[in-house]
């Protein structure tokens, strides 16, 4: 079961940073204020598919590594760490920040920096998570190099 439940929370979690990541770009750059507003609120909605995905992932990648002493296996732990620190001490901060703010109107430089922070830090996550991806059909046999970058 966890050899199903893992690579589908996986792709679960990086179609849902990648939509948040979109949602706020196209938001941004061609649409208003109210557009912007929605968006912010619909992240701060979605981290209940976020979150969830992100942890089961994780875990479930800790029980199919139990007992396995793989580089590439150590590699992806190591990468869950670095998502879970951002995750929860800046892209969730700054989700419910910028909801907080979009909401009361507030879309001003301060709202611009935190937004350009999110966005930078949301990029570092879909790519750790794309790794972990590509380094997990690796070690299922499914792909011919994860080792490069």
């Amino acid at each position: 079961m966890m050899n199903r439940l893992h690579p589908i929370a996986g792709f679960v979690a990086l179609i849902t940073l990648v939509v948040f990541w979109g949602a706020t770009l196209v938001a941004e750059v061609f649409l208003d204020d109210g557009a912007i507003r929605q968006v912010k609120a619909l992240i701060v909605d979605g981290l209940f598919v976020l979150i969830p995905a992100m942890a089961l992932a994780g875990l479930s990648g800790r029980v199919l590594s139990r007992g396995r002493a793989m580089p590439l296996a150590d590699a992806k732990t190591k990468s869950m760490k670095i998502l879970a620190l951002n995750g929860f001490l800046i892209m969730i901060p700054a989700a419910l920040f910028l909801k907080a703010k979009a909401t009361a109107g507030e879309i001003d430089s301060l709202f611009y920096l935190v937004q350009a922070i999110e966005l930078g830090v949301g990029l570092v996550q879909m790519r750790l998570v794309f790794l972990n991806i590509r380094t997990g059909l690796h070690l299922a046999g499914r792909t011919v190099d994860a080792s490069s970058p």
